[in-house]
Formats: C-alpha cells, structure tokens, sequence
C-alpha cells in the first residue's frame, strides 16, 4: 500500500507543552490533579494516569496537592477557588486560548457584547465564557437567537474551528442588523494549517485516515473537511481500530491526525499501513 502523510499533522506547540509540563510536574510533586483530561486523546491520558496524573471534575473533590490547569483553560471563577484552596497552579493552557480568554476579558470591558463562534460544550469555549459577562455561543444558524439586540458586538471564535465556519457564520450574525460589530480572528494557524494540509492531501489518495482522538474537535473538524472532499474518509483513534475491509480495491492512502496525536500513533498505523497487505515475513 502507498501511503502519504500529511505534510502538517501530530502534536501542536499548544499540546506538546501542556504533556510536557504534565510530565515535570508528576516528576515532582506527589498529589497532582487535572480539570478534565489534559487533551482529547485517550492514549496520553492513560499513560499519564498511569503516572500519578488524576483527572477530576471539580475543585471541590481535591483537598490539597497540585491543580495542572489542562490545554483549554479554566475560568477565573475556578483559578480563583484552586487559590481560595491554597492548592498550587501549574498552569497549561495553550498560549492561544490564554489570548482568546483575554480578548474576551477586553470586549466585555469596553461594552462589546460578546459572540463566541464555537461549541459551547467544548471546554475552551466553557473557558473563555467564564471572563466575560452573558456571553453568547453560537455554533449554528439555529443559535443567532442566542444574541441579544445590543447594537455593539464583539466576535470571537474557538481555535479549532474552520476559516469557512468562522466566515459562515460572521455573515450569517451581520444579516441581523447590528450597527457595529468588532470581529477578532481568534482561530489557530496550527489547526488552519492541518486542516489546509488534510484537504490537499485527501483529494489525492483513494482512501484518508483521519487519526486521533473521537471527543478531540479539531480531529472531528479535520474528518468532517475530509469527507467533504473525499467520502472515503475514516477517524480512527489508533491501528487497533483499524478495519482492513475498508481497503479493498485501494492502491493509495492518506493520513493525516489530530493537534492532540502522539506521533508514535502515526508511525505506528503508517508502519502497518504501508506493509499491508501481510506477507508471511511481516505478520
């Protein structure tokens, strides 16, 4: 089997930091807690579980140790309980949405009623809501009602979300006849880049695999353009989910993985792709 590789795919500066920081910190401290899983991928919360990394779903079940603040952020409400505490921050959050967080922050202080384009049960989204007043979160025309008739807006959008959703639904908010909207490009060129990278390379195979985690959005995203442009699109979390049938009469695949994708989960499905099919030398 021929396989390409997409040319941007794997692990992002964002996600690579929050594992590293993970791994010092569990190095060094004994009690050490994360609000939800550091990242979407299965694989790498199992592996740091498995070296003292304990997710939690609320502050109020950790008595003392350290809080590992995961990728997406938290709110000020909740850094502000992890203090009352006087538990120790070792903060993670990707350097993007800190910056999302702090537009946000910015808008709300100069009168701007902020829009968030985003799914509002992602926890970035969950996130940067928490530092701004009565924001609203808009994922699809259906959620436009979701905005109030203030005549200033202020438009920002969740990293992973695509340029087209992103300008799909800046169009849609202006129909609605505000007098002023502030629009702030809050997407992340990494995930651009991946999803630019996904497109090219999917018109050119007969088969595309998408690799990483199922609840990861950016991965959902990079599948969903994907089979857009090629119906033989799969997401797969790893090669253990791999389903040979879906090969017949292929010559030529693709592979491309989400921003939170161990590379050693793309080499390995690579390795195993391009040796398919077996040989009694390689089973």
């Amino acid at each position: 089997m021929k396989v390409l590789v997409a040319e941007k795919c794997g692990f992002c500066p964002g996600v690579r930091n929050a594992i590293n920081l993970a791994q010092k910190t569990l190095a060094t401290e004994h009690k050490v807690y994360s609000l939800g899983h550091i990242i979407h991928n299965e694989d790498v919360v199992r592996q740091l579980s498995d070296a003292g990394l304990q997710p939690v779903d609320s502050i109020d079940s950790i008595e003392s140790g350290t809080v590992l603040i995961r990728s997406h952020g938290a709110t000020r409400d909740e850094f502000e309980k992890i203090n009352k505490k006087g538990l120790k921050i070792v903060d993670a959050t990707c350097v993007l949405v800190r910056r999302v967080q702090k537009i946000a922050q910015l808008l709300n202080e100069e009168g701007y009623k902020v829009v968030m384009i985003g799914d509002a049960n992602h926890p970035e989204v969950k996130a940067v809501v928490g530092y701004a007043q009565d924001v609203a979160v808009v994922g699809t025309d259906s959620d436009l009602d979701n905005i109030s008739n203030k005549k200033k807006l202020g438009v920002i959008c969740q990293t992973t979300q695509s340029p087209d959703h992103f300008a799909q639904m800046i169009a849609a908010i202006a129909k609605r006849g505000f007098t002023e909207m502030k629009i702030i490009n809050t997407l992340c060129r990494e995930t651009m880049e991946r999803q630019q990278a996904a497109v090219k390379l999917c018109r050119q195979v007969d088969i595309m695999f998408v690799l990483g985690g199922l609840h990861s959005a950016n991965t959902r995203k990079l599948a969903e353009l994907c089979k857009k442009h090629n119906p033989q699109t799969y997401h797969l979390q790893n090669w253990a989910e791999f389903d040979k049938t879906c090969l017949s009469g292929k010559t030529t695949a693709g592979v491309t993985a989400g921003a939170s994708t161990p590379d050693e989960v793309i080499e390995e499905f690579v390795r195993n792709l391009v040796q398919w099919p077996p040989t009694p030398a390689n089973i």
